[in-house]
């Protein structure tokens, strides 16, 4: 779980810009959604709230904070200038199809914001147990190479 170098910290009485990508910290995975003024984000609340899988809504900046800091997720220009990507999350406010691997908060974000769904954060999970065969592999046949050569 790693906030970007450019990902800009939000002060606790800061607006953030319309339309703008939210990031906060859970547990485990960080949590995305869209700023849509009046201190409200639209966001997929998934596994957010717990085990029970949730629609996507629009919730007060506390609840969506959930106690946690909050950033400005600062990534490639949008697509979208930000009355679009407010009215792009709002339309699938009620959603109710939440997966953690092909639908999840941060897919909800990027399609707001870019027009195709998109999970980074899923991206590096599905890389990570390929990294650690390849690395145990490396360790196994290291030192049985090392003692062939002797």
């Amino acid at each position: 779980m790693r906030i970007g170098c450019c990902d800009e910290l939000l002060a606790s009485d800061q607006e953030p810009p319309l339309g703008s990508h939210l990031v906060t910290p859970r547990r485990g995975y960080l949590h995305h959604g869209i700023y849509v003024g009046h201190r409200k984000v639209v966001h997929y609340s998934g596994l957010a709230h717990g085990l029970r899988r949730g629609p996507v809504e629009e919730v007060y900046f506390a609840r969506f904070a959930c106690g946690q800091r909050v950033w400005v997720r600062a990534r490639a220009p949008c697509d979208f200038e930000f009355r679009e990507i407010i009215c792009r999350a709002r339309s699938r406010v009620g959603e109710n199809c939440y997966r953690l691997f092909t639908n999840n908060c941060e897919h909800f974000c990027e399609w707001c914001l870019r027009g195709k769904a998109r999970s980074l954060q899923v991206e590096a999970w599905m890389t990570w147990p390929k990294r650690a065969l390849l690395t145990m592999l490396r360790l196994i046949t290291q030192p049985l190479s090392h003692y062939s050569t002797s």
